[in-house]
């Protein structure tokens, strides 16, 4: 019996799984049971910016979990405190003051909470096609009836317009809206950017009407688009930044980053694990390793070189290429997932967005000919 196998008798399974056992990783690569090596192209759904097994990381995993793994959030600590002025210092301006969590979704009903509280309201308009986690509030702003339906009734108070339509979103917004919750790029809904413009109006409308602009930056925050915050990229700061996956690294942390207008009531929000000195010291890590290397602005290059490789193929099964930075999408004619299965067997991990798209999210870390070797073989297979 394999591992698969054996998780598949004693765990209660929620999720889609593939018939491989990953036991091994390093960088860009990763290795099943069975010995065979393949150009990990998933990266944790966007965890895995600095690949695996960094030296940094685990070195700095290592000399912490020697000093302080867990601390109660009642207490300060050296490492947490570091990290804060980090965050402080990597965010646009007036954005300096962050929750710590463990995960997105977290993040994502922090933001929701923090907002009610702000501005005394209960609403909030979301995307179309958005994607903000699966526990009730997050599952609330997300849109996808196949995840809301059989949870249903979630919490009251949402409403969902048009991505990239400002005068839907405007029309959406009432006396009862305290935020605007978004994703500057739709991850899984197929990689679709926003546009400036819409989020810069969005921006113009929420300080009109006393509104929180919310930011889910889960997926393209830490670097992967090519900037620290895709939020830079299109010229507007949002009042509350949602991140998580790849901000410690490989280790579950999730991060709110709060404008000075945001507010919270002192003892009524919390967390046990959020925070604690292991995962801040891996964030700490993390970030160094993003900001020395330049991961943001080689993540942008490497994009550039990844899509014109695959540009230069004659792609008959595709339909189009979104992307920014080392955030991709291919939009395929055909349904995506028996050419994941083949692309896998061609020893490239991807994974779907909806029934039309190929994701395509590599380590920033990943060597060039072997981002160029994974271009080459995930173009033979559209082909």
């Amino acid at each position: 019996m394999n591992s698969s196998e054996r998780e598949r008798a004693h765990e209660f399974n929620v999720q889609v799984k593939r018939p491989v056992a990953i036991v091994r990783g390093l960088n860009a690569r990763v290795w099943d049971e069975e010995g065979r090596e393949y150009v990990d192209c998933v990266s944790g759904h966007g965890v895995g910016n600095l690949g695996h097994a960094h030296p940094r990381i685990v070195a700095a995993i290592a000399e912490q979990a020697g000093r302080l793994g867990a601390l109660s959030n009642g207490f300060g600590n050296d490492v947490r405190a570091r990290l804060l002025e980090r965050l402080a210092g990597l965010a646009p301006p007036g954005l300096g003051r962050a929750f710590l969590c463990n995960s997105g979704t977290e993040a994502v009903e922090a933001a929701i909470k923090f907002a009610r509280f702000s501005t005394g309201r209960t609403d909030f308009v979301c995307a179309m096609r958005g994607f903000h986690g699966r526990t009730l509030g997050a599952l609330s702003a997300t849109f996808r009836p196949e995840y809301r339906a059989p949870f249903e009734p979630l919490v009251p108070g949402f409403s969902f317009a048009p991505f990239n339509d400002y005068d839907k979103f405007a029309a959406a917004v009432t006396e009862r809206t305290a935020g605007l919750i978004l994703e500057p790029i739709q991850g899984e809904s197929g990689v679709h950017p926003g546009d400036p413009e819409f989020f810069r109006r969005l921006r113009r409308l929420c300080d009109e009407r006393g509104v929180l602009l919310i930011f889910d930056e889960v997926q393209t925050g830490c670097g992967r688009t090519g900037t620290f915050l895709a939020a830079e990229q299109l010229g507007v700061t949002p009042d509350v930044v949602c991140l998580a996956k790849a901000i410690a690294g490989g280790l579950p942390m999730g991060a709110v980053l709060c404008a000075d207008k945001v507010k919270a009531p002192v003892g009524r929000h919390g967390t046990t694990f959020g925070g604690n000195p292991l995962c801040c010291a891996a964030a700490l890590a993390a970030l160094d390793v993003l900001q020395e290397e330049r991961l943001a602005e080689r993540a942008l290059r490497l994009g550039e070189r990844f899509v014109a490789r695959l540009r230069a193929s004659p792609l008959t099964q595709v339909r189009e290429i979104r992307h920014r930075g080392l955030m991709i999408g291919i939009e395929t004619r055909a349904k995506a997932q028996p050419l994941i299965e083949a692309l896998s067997a061609a020893g490239v991990l991807t994974f779907p967005a909806g029934a039309t798209v190929i994701r395509v999210y590599p380590p920033l870390t990943i060597e060039e000919d072997l981002l160029d070797s994974a271009a080459d073989r995930i173009a033979s297979v559209l082909a």
